[in-house]
């Protein structure tokens, strides 16, 4: 047994996801066109992008129960999901997109076991070593909040202080304040 198991790795996704979508109310709608550059995604593409990442790692895990990762055909999957990212959506429907999927996520987490997580997945030849699902299941996450960090940068291009660096700001004063009574 981990100490670390199905719970915490759904419980870390959750807060993961909570703060993405924090950023996702704090940026305006007529701002989810921009983009840092002209050759990266919008915040919208980057958006939905993060909504539906984890959907390669359900597909893999939880509908194929995958052993190996000999056969898979990636491009045909992301070509599906490029296509369904391309579908025009307001900021609500976004947001809404961004929230369903991240709990439907987390809750297909929630439902494992040790020896789920365990399992190894094997890969073609000279990719990678065979990793445990529980690697390969922390990955949504770090891609998320790789992303979130573009989308904080995002946030400071247009003028928004984004919601951890005001909490921290916040809680700095907070301790501030209470070894200076004044």
């Amino acid at each position: 047994m981990t100490s670390y198991g199905s719970k915490q790795l759904a419980a870390s996704f959750r807060t993961v996801r909570e703060n993405t979508l924090r950023i996702a109310e704090d940026i305006p709608e007529d701002h989810y066109d921009f983009r840092a550059t002209p050759d990266t995604q919008s915040v919208e593409e980057l958006l939905v992008h993060i909504a539906l990442a984890p959907r390669f790692y359900e597909q893999v895990h939880f509908i194929e129960h995958r052993s190996t990762m000999e056969g898979f055909d990636f491009f045909a999957f992301r070509d599906r999901q490029n296509a369904e990212a391309k579908q025009p959506r307001s900021k609500a429907a976004i947001f809404d997109l961004v929230r369903s999927e991240g709990e439907r996520f987390a809750r297909a987490l929630d439902g494992t076991t040790d020896e789920f997580l365990a399992e190894l997945v094997e890969f073609p030849q000279g990719i990678n070593p065979a990793k445990s699902r529980f690697e390969m299941l922390l990955s949504p996450k770090e891609h998320e909040m790789h992303h979130r960090g573009q989308l904080m940068l995002m946030e400071r291009l247009l003028g928004i202080t984004p919601h951890l660096t005001t909490q921290m700001q916040q809680r700095i004063a907070a301790m501030r304040a209470a070894q200076n009574p004044s």
